[in-house]
């Protein structure tokens, strides 16, 4: 079906680009506005059963003298330098003098040549008022995110263990879990919990409990006196627990401890717009990024909502304190009556106490990723269209003879046309033109079949091998886009190709973002911004602006961001890579998918327009 005439004038063509620019700034301008009061709210717990606060905590005295036997128990097996089959020996004899049912689990992962085995030990205290339909669970890896002994939260795990045994109003089983790392030992549980697990590589579990309600992780590896509590709360590819969680903590560490609360690294919070900007812009590089921030951030993908709590500073806070806001919180998730559903499970947190709702924060993504359709529409007008003017002087020059035939049957064109419409295409309007569809579309295949290359090759090499291959293969990408508009030229495009090229290139990054942007908001906004200049790559005579536009493909790529991401985490890039491969083998982490999958590609054709299409200008 032919397009109405004022949607292939050339007027709306040349307005496209500005109105998808404009979309990229609003987009932009929209974020940068959340961290208003107009635009935020302040956090609430909409779930009126948590009742956070409302108990009184008991844990003090004669705990504080056990818990300090354990850790010294557990400082003894640290300087010891003992395996995890012996702490998961030790730990588990003391559960059972408790009167808990005790479990281990043995793993073992590989990634990248390297491999991350260990054991898990496991007590579940069952609920006296429950019948095992439900748990919550308290746990505490040996070793914590920065490979440090984690000896007071080991510890407190235990003692908060005999102390929850002494009580008889648990309606929930209680499970304490000592895994030795941060990292696999933790997935490896929750794989196995939910028989999800790769046996024999992965032990099942002996003892199980019901569906799991909340996961508290305790990261607390130093006995000094501590200042405040840092919540982390990033989940695995982006997803965060329910908001209701992370306010019952803050609200009973704050209102009922006295404890302040940090997020995000940021411990010197003053509620000022750059502190909460900071904050959001940090949270929104983790949940893009989507590896995992703690141990926590496995069980999310499994509908669990789990934090760490970490330790910081210096003060005036013991042990103490943890156990009675561990304890008072446990006491909030006991009164659960079902799962965690009432409040956000998609939000931006600006401060402890303030957040932006989805409904708020979602069109500058959306924005951002439209600009890709808008421009695709108007290349796709493009392609099917050709002014009249050019075809007029094709008939001249093929049949000169028949000059005045021809005059005398645009005449009565235009005399049909005039009497059939009442607005007549101007001489220089554009008139219909078969698309050629098979070769483009062909090509953006292939170079979406290329994009498994990196995926697996990144995923797949020995860790030693990261940087050398990732320098080789950023050389090759950069001449890639040249080798395959030679390759396209085989076929003898037309113009029309190459504008149909980059049109399907577009809509379907715009298609991946918006989908994504629902899904994991960081990472569709990131990688928009990043693609943007995508959208404005186009051919030219001109050949200063095809010089900067190819220096602006050469820095706006897939492999100088990773680059980047390296900087900002202050680690080295073989680093990078290496977490990146764990992620994907160990935590099931696809951001690697969407960058070399959605993103690699997209910059691969705008390449490849800006060399073969370039090309044809000319000629």
């Amino acid at each position: 079906m032919a397009l109405p005439r004022p949607l292939r004038s050339t007027a709306l063509l040349r307005f496209l680009p500005l109105l998808s620019s404009i979309c990229i700034l609003i987009g932009v301008a929209w974020l940068l506005l959340l961290p208003l009061d107009e635009y935020s709210r302040n956090t609430y717990i909409s779930e009126n059963a948590l009742l956070p606060g409302g108990v009184h905590t008991y844990f003090h005295g004669s705990e504080q003298n056990v818990f300090r036997a354990y850790r010294h128990e557990v400082a003894a097996l640290g300087q010891q330098n003992a395996s995890t089959n012996e702490v998961a020996q030790v730990i588990g004899d003391i559960f059972k003098g408790q009167g808990l049912k005790v479990g281990t689990q043995k793993f073992k992962y590989e990634a990248g040549g390297r491999v991350y085995e260990g054991e898990n030990v496991y007590a579940v205290l069952e609920a006296p008022r429950g019948d095992a339909t439900e748990a919550v669970v308290l746990a505490a890896p040996w070793l914590n995110t920065d490979e440090v002994l984690n000896e007071s939260g080991v510890a407190l795990v235990m003692a908060l263990a005999r102390y929850f045994k002494r009580w008889s109003l648990w309606s929930k089983d209680v499970i304490f879990l000592i895994t030795s790392d941060a990292r696999a030992g933790p997935q490896a549980w929750v794989d196995a919990y939910h028989d999800t697990h790769t046996p024999p590589m992965v032990e099942s579990l002996p003892v199980t409990s019901g569906a799991l309600q909340g996961v508290i992780v305790l990261d607390y590896p130093t006995a000094a006196p501590w200042d405040r509590i840092h919540i982390v709360y990033d989940g695995t590819n982006g997803q965060l627990p329910n908001l209701d969680l992370f306010n019952t903590a803050v609200h009973i560490a704050g209102n009922q401890m006295g404890v302040r609360t940090s997020l995000q690294e940021l411990h010197g919070h003053t509620d000022s717009y750059e502190d909460r900007l900071r904050t959001m812009l940090r949270g929104m590089v983790n949940q893009g990024l989507g590896h995992a921030t703690g141990p926590h951030s496995v069980f999310i993908p499994y509908h669990i909502d789990a934090i760490t709590l970490q330790v910081s500073g210096f003060g005036n806070h013991d042990e103490v304190t943890m156990g009675r806001i561990v304890e008072s919180l446990f006491r909030s998730l006991n009164n659960l009556l079902e799962h965690f559903h009432q409040s956000f499970f998609f939000y931006l947190l600006l401060g402890s106490k303030k957040f932006v709702s989805i409904g708020t924060y979602l069109p500058s993504a959306m924005l951002i990723a439209v600009n890709f359709t808008i421009m695709a529409i108007g290349l796709w007008l493009k392609s099917g269209t050709k002014p009249k003017t050019v075809d007029a002087a094709v008939a001249i020059t093929e049949k000169p003879s028949d000059e005045k035939n021809e005059k005398k049957d645009t005449e009565e064109k235009e005399k049909k046309d005039t009497t059939s419409d009442s607005s007549p295409l101007p001489p220089s309007a554009p008139t219909e033109s078969p698309r050629p569809l098979l070769l483009p579309l062909l090509f953006l295949l292939l170079t979406h079949t290329l994009s498994t290359i990196p995926l697996l090759l990144f995923n797949t090499l020995p860790h030693t091998l990261l940087c050398p291959a990732f320098t080789i293969f950023s050389l090759l990408s950069l001449c890639l886009p040249l080798l395959l508009s030679f390759t396209l030229h085989l076929f003898s495009p037309t113009p029309q190709v190459y504008t149909l090229l980059r049109c399907f290139s577009l809509l379907s990054l715009g298609l991946f973002l918006s989908a994504l942007a629902t899904l994991n908001f960081s990472l569709s906004f990131l990688i928009g911004l990043g693609a943007v200049p995508v959208t404005f790559i186009k051919p030219t005579k001109c050949k200063l602006v095809a010089v900067l536009q190819h220096l602006v493909l050469a820095v706006a790529n897939p492999m100088v961001a990773l680059v980047g991401v390296a900087v900002y985490m202050g680690e080295p890039l073989g680093t990078v890579l290496g977490e990146a491969q764990v992620g994907w083998e160990i935590n099931g982490l696809w951001t690697a998918v969407v960058v070399w999958g959605v993103w690699w590609p997209a910059w691969v054709v705008a390449g490849v327009g800006a060399w073969g299409g370039g090309r044809m200008v000319e000629n």
